[in-house]
């Protein structure tokens, strides 16, 4: 599969085609080859060199021309780079071509992506998910694999089991994605487990969303303590963590820290992470986790949100939190409704946060001690399916119940309320 060396660092002209015929999100610019750039120092990686060429429309042979193909093949010579990457997705047929027109190994924007979800993947779902995206990544390429028959070409016996042997690697890689689409399934079954569990005792789901690099696994340390690395590269985490959160007397929740997005994030690998990503579905509040001081901000919200309008439940709320709003323009920050600028790091802009959420989630909630008559002793059932409930004592005098709960249960039990706003 796509594993990077890890003995030395693999030196790489990144190349990229801006065509007028490609819809925006497609086209390469020079802030998607910045992008591509720390992509590739994440994989451990280094740039010898970029080259963006501008084309109405790609050519059908060499992607970037024939021209750019020399300009390029001159510059993996002089920076001894021993790899092309392209900005762009391409095409099993284009990759082919271009290796052999350049004499070195061809990676396109997904196959890095890809190689840098297999090096950061730990738990079994993610290495599951990473496993099921690369295959369906190196399905229809197997056949480039095979060039090297054509040599024998013509030699008795060579046609027949080198296509014997290509269909058999398909039929292997078929099997196996469809093995992992089961496991996955299974893992959803978990997870809606899990998820009844969770609705059952009442606890909301706040859900961490943002672009890569924002900020989200720094703000879930902030607030919850969790202690995962929070590093300043891209996709650094992957796997989903979760973990409760006191927002306040009347409020828990559980927080959960998703896989960043980036833009061109390739389309297998948003289904073969859903399983992760299906926890944006059932969340009653999206954290939209935005890097404040990052030039390309607007174009990065707006891939965001073009996920979260693919992948949340409509009308979900969605807090806008500005992370690292110490190193940008105070003037330039937006403010208003469920829109907030902090800190994460200092921990500057939290406990405004925390206030906006509690206003998002905890309508009419009233934190009580009850004290219920035993002949009442049904309601305790009641409170247990509807409110969360903290704590039960069996006194002389009755059930004491500690809860929290609506407005609606609040003013069928109000008689028995003895204190409230614990």
């Amino acid at each position: 599969m796509l594993k990077s060396e890890q003995a030395a660092i693999e030196k790489a002209v990144l190349v990229g085609l801006n065509a007028d015929v490609f819809p925006k999100e497609e086209t390469a610019t020079d802030a998607t080859l910045d992008e591509l750039e720390a992509l590739l120092e994440t994989a451990s990686g280094q740039c010898t060199a970029k080259v963006l060429q501008n084309r109405h429309t790609p050519d059908p042979h060499s992607f970037i021309g024939e021209g750019k193909v020399d300009e390029v093949k001159q510059l993996l010579e002089t920076t001894e780079a021993t790899m092309a990457i392209f900005d762009n997705d391409l095409s099993p047929s284009q990759n082919r071509a271009l290796e052999k027109l350049l004499g070195v190994t061809v990676l396109d924007r997904s196959a890095l992506i890809l190689d840098i979800f297999a090096q950061r993947a730990k738990t079994k779902e993610g290495r599951l998910q990473v496993e099921l995206a690369q295959y369906k990544y190196l399905l229809p390429r197997l056949a480039g694999m095979w060039t090297h028959l054509e040599r024998q070409e013509g030699a008795i016996g060579s046609r027949g089991p080198g296509e014997t042997q290509l269909e058999t690697d398909r039929r292997i890689i078929r099997s196996r994605i469809t093995r992992l689409e089961q496991e996955l399934k299974e893992v959803r079954k978990v997870r809606a487990v899990q998820r009844e569990r969770r609705q059952k005792n009442a606890v909301p789901v706040v859900a961490l969303v943002g672009y890569t690099n924002a900020g989200k696994s720094t703000l879930l340390n902030c607030v919850t303590g969790a202690g995962i690395p929070g590093n300043n590269r891209l996709f650094d985490t992957l796997d989903t963590t979760t973990r409760r959160l006191q927002v306040s007397d009347t409020l828990e929740v559980l927080l959960s820290d998703t896989v960043g997005f980036i833009a061109k994030l390739p389309h297998h690998l948003v289904e073969a992470f859903k399983a992760t990503l299906e926890e944006l579905e059932y969340a009653d509040l999206l954290i939209h986790v935005i890097d404040a001081s990052d030039p390309n901000r607007d174009d990065h919200i707006a891939v965001v949100e073009r996920l979260i309008a693919q992948l949340a439940k409509p009308g979900t709320p969605v807090i806008e939190c500005y992370n690292k709003a110490d190193l940008a323009d105070p003037d330039l920050l937006p403010r208003g409704e469920n829109r907030i600028p902090l800190c994460a790091k200092t921990g500057e802009g939290v406990e405004a946060l925390l206030k906006l959420i509690e206003k998002n989630l905890n309508r009419g909630l009233h934190h009580v001690k009850l004290l219920l008559p035993y002949s009442m002793g049904g309601q305790l059932d009641t409170l247990h399916t509807q409110a969360r409930v903290l704590n039960v004592d069996y006194a002389g005098e009755g059930i004491l119940v500690e809860a929290i709960c609506d407005e609606a249960l609040y003013g069928r039990l109000r008689q028995y309320v003895q204190e409230e706003g614990l």
